[in-house]
């Protein structure tokens, strides 16, 4: 079955931003343009231009300057995007919490290291702007610190592509199946895990960094270990 002629339209203009064959910051055609180009109606020129709207890839605004856009690449909203699919895949029956901690590991231990390296004040600002009082702080407000730590590492990497990938990581909900059967004192010692891993971006210690991030999932395994669920993580 042929797909609706917005979505193919759609699709050409995607391939175009995607192949660089448009620049970010490089206007569209106008609608009047596109509708001769392609010979669809104005209709279906906006409806393809909204779908790319929704997917961050343009931005459209009105005036006498005004037209659509190529959106200049954002790490938040693109790895937005991915979050659905990797939510359901994360969810299925054939993804289980060994499969994220594994990832993690691939992502995080490196990207540990090149933050130590890369990172600057304002990357450590907000690093530290993300840490969480274990005594204090519920649940939810420890859940919420520790994505923003380890996205704020990402960051710090200065390499927009690992901000992008571990992003998704980190925005679906923690399974309560996890979060209820942890050790009394996990969330003490994911605290100083942190504080760990964050005196070493300090001294600009990449080994120390890659050797702390290691650490700390290694304990996140034996913590969760004996919980058998496909969920995310927590940690």
């Amino acid at each position: 079955m042929r797909p609706p002629a917005y979505q193919v339209l759609a699709d050409e203009l995607r391939a175009d931003i995607t192949s660089g064959r448009l620049q970010p910051g490089e206007r569209l055609p106008p609608e009047p343009e596109l509708c001769i180009k392609t010979g669809v109606s104005r209709s279906t020129v906006r409806e393809a231009l909204r779908l790319l709207a929704s997917q961050h890839l343009i931005i459209t605004t009105r005036g006498v300057t005004g037209g659509s856009f190529v959106s200049h690449p954002d790490a938040e909203q693109l790895a937005a995007g991915l979050a659905t699919g990797f939510t359901l895949l994360t969810n299925s029956t054939g993804v289980g919490l060994a499969d994220l901690l594994e990832l993690r590991r691939a992502l995080e231990v490196p990207a540990a290291g090149l933050a130590a390296l890369r990172r600057d004040d304002g990357h450590l600002f907000e690093i530290r702007g993300a840490l969480f009082d274990p005594v204090l702080d519920d649940l939810d407000t420890m859940l919420a610190a520790h994505a923003a730590f380890h996205m704020a590492v990402a960051k710090a990497t200065v390499n927009p592509l690992f901000e992008l990938v571990v992003r998704p990581l980190y925005y679906a909900s923690y399974g309560e199946q996890v979060t209820a059967n942890l050790p009394e004192n996990y969330w003490q010692h994911i605290d100083t895990d942190h504080q760990q891993l964050l005196e070493c971006l300090v001294s600009r210690d990449a080994e120390a960094a890659r050797r702390a991030a290691t650490e700390h999932l290694d304990y996140i395994v034996r913590a969760t270990q004996p919980v058998d669920v496909t969920p995310r993580y927590a940690g």
